[in-house]
């Protein structure tokens, strides 16, 4: 095959996979350049192969489907289907991965290696036969230990095939090929290091004393290397790159690669298949580490609202006033609420003092009472016998039942009276304690309406010698002293009056104040209206003058460029005329001397426009310069203005 006819086989990989590309397969028949696909990357390095033709045996019927370039020949996947394969009948067949491989590190002649196993050491060759054995038992392959020690050169190419098949499944032989040919390429293929120690001559009789060991030894490393690729392939390795045992989260790069890897597969089928765009492979790969970021884009949408609410937490406590000021004010408002309880607490403890001596007073009255009382009943004894004793009349008698009725009935009227009148007083002292509550409230809302217009004492000029405030004294018997500090009528009501007549002044002051810097403010908002109308109107005209001064410049380019063709023009020709005088004599001279003064207007009129468009432009400069001045000129005014308003 023609290399134009050539695809590129490699994909590239992101991830620096060892397995970065699949081969392509090619065809026998010439294809026109411009029906040609080319690969997804380009065109890739080669690896030579060895000129093999043929067809692959039945026995061997799969070819290479990967080219690895790992050192390590097992490093190559197992689960890719069979895609992109050479076709058997190809004239110009591709060898194996490992026909390219060892002509990549093949060992010079003067680097040829020891075997370091004692391999003619009976001993250590009958190990060597019976592991040989039982490899080949348990790979299904049919032998007899009578073969191993016999052997012939058709049997010792069937085994050294299986073996080979059995390290690398896809490494094509050629039954048509002579197996002395065959032999070396393969075991430096699959980078047999003992490879250059073994003559092809000895194939033809492998049994012989001479030549039997190293071709033993060969197999036993064949059988090593089986055993090797099975034991890899079986412990589940994620260098084995399996897309289906990559779990759902991951950060291994060699994950990474598995993925890139069937991607690149995919991909690879469909461009086969006459695709250009892998819409579904793009898909799928996406759905892979969207699937793959799920929880990490979870997590990531909870701390966002997390931080969202931490903002507004810390805005909203940025905003609100600080928590020592409220501290501080509700500090205050307890030592206010402290110093009234503590002054409603004094008049309690003086109502219960008061209320403690009236008690006794009325125990010590109701003793004194009791005594009279007692008194009384024995003069009222006395007077009884006195009466027995005496003799009197009936109408004494009868007179004496009268009084001493009638005085009953007057003593049960004044007991009476007494009752109303205890009653009277109970009523009297439970209205006295009401509205000595109602007062002390009262007095309450009084101070505490002190306390917030700032009228404690000291107060300010010219208040500073005058107390406004009162206290009660309820426990008092004298009138004139229920209400202590100064006159309520003549001083305190009086002041009140004045403060209210003086505030009611300064709120009058502080509205014509707002209402004056409120139309101070609305002249100087239409003020700022003016300036931006003013600053949009030179803005325009700016442009304007920019767009006249690109069109003078235009102007005096073209007319420039003109001036430099005439110019040019008048140069040819007076060089000509120049010519033509030195042949034609005065008449050219005439000649000469007006193209010559036709070449100074041109000179000068070019000159004149070079001047006119640098005025121009160094007006407009300037112009623009003195409109940003005065633009600054206004904004900073303003803001002066209002800083100082504010």
């Amino acid at each position: 095959m023609s290399d134009t006819l050539r695809r590129s086989t490699m994909l590239p990989d992101p991830h620096g996979n060892a397995r970065s590309g699949l081969p392509v397969p090619s065809t026998a028949k010439k294809v026109p350049p411009s029906s040609m696909r080319m690969s997804l990357a380009g065109p890739a390095a080669r690896t030579p192969y060895p000129p093999l033709s043929g067809s692959v045996p039945g026995s061997n019927p799969r070819q290479s489907i990967y080219r690895s370039q790992n050192a390590n020949p097992l490093l190559q996947s197992t689960t890719k289907p069979n895609y992109g394969r050479t076709p058997l009948n190809n004239s110009t067949r591709r060898g194996s991965v490992w026909t390219g491989g060892a002509a990549l590190a093949a060992p010079s002649g003067s680097q040829t290696l020891k075997d370091p196993r004692p391999i003619r050491e009976r001993s250590y060759q009958a190990k060597m036969r019976q592991e040989i054995f039982s490899w080949l038992q348990g790979t299904e392959y049919e032998i007899s230990m009578q073969t191993l020690t016999s052997i012939t050169g058709k049997d010792y190419r069937a085994m050294f095939q299986h073996l080979v098949s059995m390290v690398d499944p896809s490494y094509p032989f050629d039954p048509k090929m002579r197996f002395e040919d065959e032999f070396q390429p393969a075991l430096k293929a699959l980078r047999y290091p003992f490879s250059s120690q073994i003559d092809n001559k000895w194939l033809a009789a492998p049994g012989s004393m001479h030549s039997w060991p190293a071709l033993l030894a060969a197999l036993h490393w064949l059988v090593e290397m089986g055993k090797g690729r099975l034991h890899y392939l079986e412990t589940d390795d994620p260098t084995l790159q399996v897309v289906e045992r990559v779990p759902e989260e991951f950060h291994d790069p060699i994950h990474h690669q598995a993925l890139a890897f069937d991607y690149f597969s995919e991909a690879y089928i469909a461009f086969f298949h006459g695709a250009d765009v892998f819409e579904e492979q793009d898909k799928g790969l996406e759905a892979r580490y969207l699937k793959k970021n799920e929880r990490v884009v979870n997590d990531l949408e909870e701390q966002k609202e997390q931080l969202a609410q931490t903002k507004a937490e810390f805005d909203q406590l940025y905003s609100s006033v600080a928590p020592l000021e409220k501290l501080q004010k509700t500090h205050g408002f307890l030592v206010s609420d402290r110093a009234k309880f503590h002054d409603v607490l004094q008049r309690f403890e003086a109502r219960k003092k008061h209320l403690i001596d009236t008690i006794a007073h009325e125990k010590a009255e109701l003793s004194i009472r009791t005594s009279n009382l007692e008194q009384l009943k024995s003069e009222h004894t006395k007077l009884a016998e006195v009466v027995k004793v005496q003799n009197l009349t009936p109408e004494e008698v009868i007179r004496m039942n009268t009084d001493h009725e009638t005085l009953a009935r007057s003593l049960e009227d004044l007991k009476h009276k007494v009752s109303e009148a205890q009653k009277t007083v109970m009523s009297l002292e439970v209205m006295m304690t009401n509205r000595g509550a109602a007062a002390e409230e009262a007095l309450d809302l009084y101070t505490n309406l002190l306390s917030s217009l700032g009228l404690f004492p000291p107060l300010p000029p010219p208040f500073e010698c005058i107390d406004l405030t009162l206290q009660l004294n309820t426990a008092t018997s004298n009138l004139q002293q229920v209400l202590t500090g100064s006159d309520i009528r003549k001083v305190i009501k009086s002041t009140l009056n004045t403060v209210a007549e003086s505030k009611r002044t300064e709120r009058a002051d502080v509205e014509s104040d707002r209402i004056k810097v409120d139309n101070e403010l609305d002249q100087l908002t239409l003020e700022c209206e003016n300036v931006d109308e003013e600053v949009r109107e030179v803005e325009k005209k700016v442009v304007v003058l920019n767009e006249q001064a690109d069109d003078l410049r235009d102007a005096a380019q073209q007319e420039s460029m003109v001036s430099n063709a005439e110019a040019a023009r008048l140069e040819r020709e007076l060089a000509h005329a120049r010519t033509a005088a030195l042949s034609s004599g005065m008449g050219v001279k005439a000649r000469l001397q007006a193209l010559q003064f036709d070449y100074r207007e041109q000179v000068a009129k070019v000159a004149r426009l070079k001047d006119e468009t640098i005025r121009a432009i160094a007006k407009n400069s300037n112009e623009i310069g003195l409109f940003k001045e005065e633009v600054s000129a206004q904004l900073r005014h303003l803001r002066e203005f209002v800083e100082e308003g504010g």
